[in-house]
């Protein structure tokens, strides 16, 4: 924020400014006595200066039903009028006993009405048109400082050097109520027009608190007909025919009539059930209209008014807890013994009478029919009776009322207990969502949460119609133009639909005349509600109803199912899940050519796979191998092959993504001959490393190969065309044997080729041979031969060609690929 001038107005404190409405003029009021006016247009030019005060003046403000005039208070005691275009006051308003420190005008239009505060401890309420003093107010304990008239409410605030805060109705001048907040003394007050709140400047803070409440006051007969209270003023709009091309949530602008001025400001209207009156509840007082001619039908003292069933009767709450009953517009009851203090009074099929609980009377008998403990916000009948709504601050409870039972038990002439007839009502739910409103239509109840969500509730569901962008009211349900009004408290309103078919079709439902509600309400349903209607029936259990009422692909799919009609589901499943779906169900139900289908189109690869390993369909086998290839679902690829005996594509699948040391490992289990191939593609992988040098190739060193070595050198002899290379190994093998079986005849021969020094070294690492030359010294030969003739020995010798020389340290390779002992 930037300065815009700074200037010396007055010789000492400025005490008050004031500023037109539009008009670049600027009133200033000081300790010099004066007041001036400024035209910042011409340079902040003092463009007159008022005297008439002989002491600090205090206020000053303009009038904003005469902008040409303003008012200023001053601590000589005195009010002074002035017109902006003379020097001299017009009036002076006297009557206080001590400086007058704040003045203020009344907003509205029906009461030429000034109010001041002064250092007497008074508010007084000027006509000053009159110039006379309407009333005094008296509460404060101190100097009162600030006075407001608030705007869109009836109410009067004052503040005072005491530390408190008075609300005063502005019609009875009755204190409202007292605050003080402990911010020490109150200096100013502000409001605006169009909101509830109200700012408080204090010695410590500001606090900014709600008067009243920020609720509109209408009312809307069945017709459309809607009635809206602005202040004091009753204003007529029509909605039936005006609202049909309007859009889903789009504002709705419509004409409006001013049908009378109240002498106090409303505080509830309310049509009787044909509309053809009208009840405007002010603070202290009821009247009924005609609706047409707006002629007064009948009038009296009231806090609460309750019309009945019927088109002229009702009930009225008087201060003194007195219930009045009328017929006709005529007194015909009233009870006077009400036990508690009754603060409010609900109509309908019942007359609710609220105090620390809620009492039904009966409109005919005036007997107390039963008794209902806890606080009751609200209470909405249905147009039948049979329904009842009870809202509390953070639920409502819906309850259904037996009228039959009810006059059963008042024609016997029972006797009624405290608590009432029991069995008048039968509680149907409770539904934990804080309603701000609420309305009947049929057996559906609409209303609007306090999270600013249009619903309405059904058979035990809750539907959400649309999400509200600000806090809204409900002003009714048109059936002919199937749509739902709101307001807002500015009275823009809005429309959302809700087709009338679609009501009696839901209600048929929840009655369980299911037939009546295909035959007679579904044929009226649009067909872009009929969607709704089909979860309507889903949430009842009614699942196979539904499925032919469905239109939405994802209702019917998610229908089907539920109902295992794989047929229906087929037809609307446009995606891999819901194709998974029908699979798996498919498979549950052994039809195992859907699943088959429904799994290849889900890409359901697992699936696949247990099926067809599960009925031995090789050809299915083959097609998930090369379908799951194809989409890189290796893993499924790699099973399938290896279930049809495919070793070499499950090779080469692990060479493929880079599993080859996997892949060597399972061609030395499985497939051998592959082995080479896999070491060879293992040591490109690694480059130039020690490791690539220390993968033995099966090829190159049959020797650490035991096992599958043997296989290589089969090979290499088929291969080989020189036939040299196969006796080689014969004679190493056949001569070393043949010395061992020659000493077998002859026992002493066979000491003698005991220090042959081949069969020696090979067992040196063996600590069990080396005792056997000492027993070859003792004297006794013929134990000896005993244990010679051993044939164990010779077994022996023909492994020992196999190592042709000491191998060398595998450990490394062993932890790799595994030991052949392993294997």
């Amino acid at each position: 924020m930037d300065k815009v001038q700074e200037f010396e107005a007055h010789q000492d404190y400025i005490r008050g400014v004031a500023i037109h409405e539009t008009l670049p003029l600027l009133l200033s009021s000081s300790d010099d006595m004066t007041i001036k006016l400024w035209d910042w247009e011409k340079g902040w030019s003092n463009t007159m200066v008022f005297d008439g005060h002989v002491n600090y003046v205090m206020n000053v403000v303009f009038n904003p039903k005469d902008p040409n005039t303003f008012a200023s208070s001053s601590l000589d005691r005195t009010i002074k009028v002035w017109n902006r275009s003379s020097y001299q006051c017009n009036f002076t308003l006297e009557g206080h006993q001590a400086g007058v420190n704040c003045v203020e005008y009344y907003p509205g239009g029906d009461k030429p009405y000034l109010i001041s505060g002064s250092d007497d401890r008074t508010v007084k309420i000027w006509d000053y048109q009159t110039k006379a003093c309407v009333t005094t107010l008296t509460q404060h304990q101190g100097n009162v400082t600030a006075v407001l008239f608030f705007p869109d409410r009836p109410f009067i605030v004052t503040g005072s050097e005491d530390e408190s805060l008075c609300i005063w109705h502005l019609h009875t001048y009755r204190l409202e109520q007292s605050l003080d907040y402990c911010l020490h003394r109150v200096w100013t007050l502000s409001a605006r027009s169009g909101s509830n709140k109200l700012a408080i400047g204090c010695d410590k803070g500001t606090v900014v608190i709600r008067v009243g409440k920020e609720v509109p006051v209408f009312s809307m007969d069945n017709n459309g007909k809607i009635l809206f209270a602005n202040n004091h003023e009753v204003i007529q709009m029509n909605a039936r025919g005006n609202i049909s091309e309007a859009g889903y949530g789009e504002k709705i602008t419509l004409a409006s009539k001013e049908m009378t001025t109240c002498e106090q400001v409303p505080k509830r209207l309310s049509h009787n059930s044909t509309g053809q009156y009208v009840c405007v509840l002010s603070e202290e007082e009821y009247t009924i209209h005609t609706t047409l001619a707006w002629r007064n039908q009948c009038f009296g003292p009231a806090v609460d008014f309750a019309w009945g069933t019927e088109p002229k009767t009702f009930a009225i709450l008087q201060e003194d807890n007195t219930i009045k009953f009328f017929k006709n517009f005529k007194e015909v009851h009233a009870i006077t013994d009400f036990e508690g203090q009754a603060d409010k009074i609900f109509g309908g099929s019942m007359l609710g009478v609220r105090s620390d609980r809620i009492v039904f009377y009966d409109w005919k008998t005036f007997l107390p029919i039963r008794t209902i403990c806890g606080h009751v916000k609200s209470v909405t009948w249905n147009d039948s009776g049979e329904l009842v709504c009870l809202a509390s601050e953070s639920r409502f409870y819906v309850l259904r009322f037996h009228k039959d039972l009810v006059e059963e038990v008042l024609n016997a002439g029972t006797p009624i207990s405290e608590e009432g007839i029991l069995e008048a009502f039968t509680p149907i739910n409770e539904v934990e969502d804080r309603s701000r409103q609420t309305t009947w239509v049929g057996d559906c109840l609409i209303y609007v949460s306090r999270t600013n969500r249009l619903n309405y509730y059904m058979g035990g569901e809750i539907f959400n119609l649309a999400v509200l962008e600000r806090p809204m009211y409900l002003l009714g349900y048109l059936p002919k133009e199937n749509r739902i009004l709101l307001t807002d408290k500015g009275r823009n309103m809005v429309s959302y639909q809700l087709c009338q078919s679609v009501i009696d079709f839901e209600s048929a439902v929840v009655r369980g005349d299911l037939q009546l509600a295909a035959e007679t309400y579904l044929p009226k349903i649009p067909d872009d509600q009929k969607d709704k209607v089909a979860q309507f029936l889903d949430s009842q259990g009614h699942k196979e109803l539904a499925l032919k009422v469905a239109t939405e692909d994802e209702h019917i799919f998610t229908l089907a199912l539920g109902l295992h009609k794989l047929d229906v589901a087929r037809k609307v499943a446009n995606s891999k899940m819901k194709w998974k779906l029908i699979g798996d169900l498919a498979i549950q139900h052994a039809d195992f050519t859907l699943a088959a289908e429904a799994l290849e189109k889900g890409e359901d690869y697992n699936g696949l796979l247990l099926l067809y390993s599960s009925t031995g369909d090789q050809e299915g086998l083959k097609q998930v191998v090369e379908m799951a290839s194809s989409k890189n679902r290796h893993n499924v690829a790699f099973t399938a092959s290896y279930m049809l005996g495919d070793l070499k594509k499950c090779v080469n699948l692990l060479c493929e993504t880079g599993r080859i040391p996997e892949a060597g490992i399972f061609a030395r289990s499985y497939i051998p001959e592959m082995v080479p191939e896999v070491v060879t593609k293992w040591k490109r992988s690694l480059g130039s490393s020690k490791y690539a040098e220390a993968i033995a190739d099966p090829v190159e060193f049959p020797n650490l190969f035991p096992v599958i070595g043997k296989l290589f050198e089969k090979k290499e002899e088929e291969v080989a065309p020189e036939p040299v290379a196969e006796p080689e190994p014969e004679p190493v093998k056949e001569p070393e044997p043949e010395p061992v079986k020659q000493p077998e005849p002859e026992p002493e021969p066979v000491k003698q080729a005991e220090p042959e020094p081949e069969p020696e070294p090979v067992r040196e690492p063996e600590p069990e041979p080396e005792p056997e030359p000492v027993k070859a010294a003792e004297p006794e030969p013929e134990p000896e031969p005993e244990k010679q003739p051993e044939p164990e020995p010779a077994p022996a010798a023909e492994e020992e060609p196999v190592v042709v020389s000491k191998p060398p340290d595998t450990s490394e390779l062993d932890d790799l690929f595994g030991s052949d002992e392993d294997d």
